[in-house]
């Protein structure tokens, strides 16, 4: 609750008359006093009375590109019996106040109000609360309520398509490595046959020795496997302006254009910061927490309740420390898959020997340096390099570079 410069000057005016008129003797002076304290009161009184109001926000759509467009709706019920007077209410998008009208909103009635949510840049657009500030008719008095929650719009990084997989590895019992486009079958275990199971898959042989039914499990060992290594330690990308980095937006980009294309091959596809991320609350609100390696591995699909998928990690991604050491450690030993993709910012060019030094891990390393005044020179170490201006010339260099 604050207190207007009219109601200020009021309060003082109404304590100046009532001591002046106790003081000497005049009730003229002390019936004025009185009556400023009444309006006062009666400000106060009108200004606390809180309006029942039920607000309801819908984004359509919650999730999107970045640049394409997005439509907030917040309708405002007045669910109180009495009618609503002077009521002045703005929504919050982002940092930017929305009004709202909802002036003389009569009781069980509604309003709506419809705007645009800027996407212009990567990120998490907090939409709301509703702030609805109640006067009363002298302006003595004000008084902000919220209400409703608020909800988040994620802005995903710009998608740029890829034309080009990267191919499987099969690898047979002498060693040799064989490039497999579309992965391959190869037996693993017997089992016991359940019902709905397929009869060509019984092997008759050990079902006759053992006297029940076994089938062939198989499996595929040479899918092709993704990991996306998306450097954002502040090193990497020292060109800074109010906290953002062209390079950083760039290698987002890249990694969302490789997510979505593994996506659509139906590739498995894991997605790694090396700064610890820090946790999204529902409402779009980075917490204090920090997520483990054990939040690290995501599938690039639309994300589940509750689960923010990794399009919606890289909508919130943001710079952290320096953890490259131990984040290569972490993926030499568990080897996440067959080809590794690291993104990396102008500062990470120094780092290029270390990131191919997991080339006895992952059978293909590719790294992609973004916002580079020179072309980076590969170390003598068999990593493919792609220098790129933003993510459209990396999803193009990515199409013209075949070597996996």
């Amino acid at each position: 609750m604050g207190v207007t410069a009219r109601g200020v000057g009021l309060f003082v005016a109404a304590a100046a008359l009532l001591a002046a008129g106790f003081r000497f003797a005049y009730p003229e002076l002390a019936l004025l006093g009185a009556a400023g304290v009444t309006a006062g009161g009666y400000a106060l009184a009108v200004a606390a009375w809180r309006p029942r109001l039920a607000v309801v926000r819908r984004a359509e759509p919650d999730r999107v590109g970045r640049g394409e467009p997005v439509t907030m709706t917040v309708t405002v019920h007045n669910r109180g019996r009495l009618r609503s007077a002077n009521l002045v209410a703005e929504d919050r998008c982002g940092s930017v106040p929305v009004p709202v009208p909802v002036l003389r909103l009569r009781p069980g009635r509604d309003t709506t109000v419809r705007y645009d949510v800027p996407t212009t840049r990567r990120g998490v657009v907090r939409v709301g609360p509703l702030r609805v500030t109640r006067r009363d008719p002298l302006g003595l008095v004000s008084l902000s309520r919220q209400h409703g929650e608020a909800v988040p719009v994620w802005v995903h990084p710009r998608v740029h398509p890829l034309n080009v997989v990267p191919t499987g590895a099969g690898r047979s019992l002498d060693g040799r490595v064989d490039s497999v486009p579309h992965g391959s079958i190869t037996f693993d275990s017997l089992r016991e046959y359940v019902v709905g199971d397929e009869l060509r898959r019984v092997h008759w042989r050990t079902s006759a020795r053992v006297g029940e039914l076994m089938v062939r499990e198989h499996v595929d060992t040479s899918l092709p496997r993704l990991v996306v290594l998306l450097d954002n330690r502040v090193v990497a990308h020292p060109q800074q302006v109010a906290g953002r980095a062209e390079s950083f937006e760039s290698a987002c980009e890249a990694a969302a254009s490789v997510l979505t294309a593994a996506y659509r091959a139906d590739l498995p596809v894991v997605l790694v910061l090396v700064a610890p991320e820090q946790e999204v609350d529902p409402a779009g609100v980075p917490e204090a927490g920090l997520v483990g390696p054990e939040r690290e591995v995501s599938a690039a699909g639309v994300p589940e309740a509750g689960v923010a998928g990794p399009l919606d990690r890289l909508a919130a991604a943001g710079f952290g420390a320096d953890t490259l050491d131990a984040t290569l450690t972490r993926l030499r030993g568990d080897r996440l898959g067959d080809t590794l993709i690291a993104l990396t910012g102008p500062g990470g060019r120094e780092t290029l020997g270390r990131f191919g030094a997991l080339r006895g891990a992952y059978a293909s390393v590719v790294v992609g340096v973004f916002g580079a005044a020179e072309p980076a020179q590969p170390p003598a170490t068999g990593l493919v390099v792609i220098d790129a201006v933003d993510g459209a010339a990396f999803a193009a260099e990515w199409d013209r570079v075949r070597r996996w």
